[in-house]
């Protein structure tokens, strides 16, 4: 199965248009012919079947034959992990927990973060291509980078903890996950979590964890806490 991704699809369609890229990828690479039957997402649980009216690489026409409403799922996930030094062990980040499970990824900056910019429209696109890739119907929702001192300003819901190497008493993560419950879990930088931020996520409510013994890389240490949660509801 090949899945195709249009955000501006809605019920109210019958008939659209893909994108150039999609268009050209469709008629040059696949070699779709005019009454071949595509399947399409618009990130928002919805699956389309499609028809090819016209395989134009320029600008592929179709017409919506069927629609299915997938069931979300009982929990969300968000995690707001560091940028980190380098882009690709944060687009790998993004590509696997896409592919896992996850519902939302905040970017944040942190004291200790050597990279402070992050490329939007590129991670959207690695989010999107992981979505269809693994044959997902929701689009992880990805929010531009923030300080932390500023995303820890906002109310927090659900199970909320914070990953860090420091010491101090700490449970696994593992312990700590309920089944069916909104998470929300931080991950530091390379350099780790200053004193003053794990304070300051401990008087918010946030819950020290551990992810092992090992110390994990900051794109690592996600991907074991996306694995976890989603482990723990499946």
């Amino acid at each position: 199965m090949q899945l195709f991704y249009n955000p501006s699809l809605d019920n109210s369609f019958k008939q659209f248009f893909f994108s150039p890229e999609e268009s050209k990828h469709i008629a040059k690479v696949l070699r779709k012919k005019e009454g071949d039957i595509l399947q399409i997402t618009n990130g928002n649980g919805y699956l389309y079947e499609a028809e090819i009216l016209i395989a134009d690489p320029r600008k592929c026409k179709a017409q919506i034959v069927s629609e299915k409403k997938s069931v979300p799922k009982r929990y969300r996930l968000h995690l707001a992990v560091a940028p980190t030094k380098m882009n690709d062990r944060y687009e790998w980040f993004l590509e696997k927990a896409a592919e896992i499970g996850v519902d939302e990824i905040t970017p944040i900056i942190c004291d200790r973060s050597e990279r402070k910019v992050i490329k939007q429209d590129r991670m959207e696109r690695v989010l999107q291509s992981a979505m269809k890739q693994s044959l997902q119907t929701f689009l992880p929702k990805l929010n531009p980078a923030i300080s932390y001192k500023k995303y820890m300003e906002q109310q927090f819901g659900g199970l909320t903890f914070i990953a860090h190497c420091d010491e101090g008493e700490k449970m696994e993560l593992k312990r700590r996950v309920a089944a069916d419950k909104d998470v929300t879990i931080l991950i530091g930088p390379e350099g780790d979590f200053t004193q003053n931020e794990i304070l300051l996520a401990r008087d918010k409510g946030f819950v020290p964890v551990s992810l092992g013994n090992n110390r994990l890389r900051t794109e690592t240490a996600a991907i074991v806490a996306c694995t976890t949660v989603a482990i723990i509801n499946n």
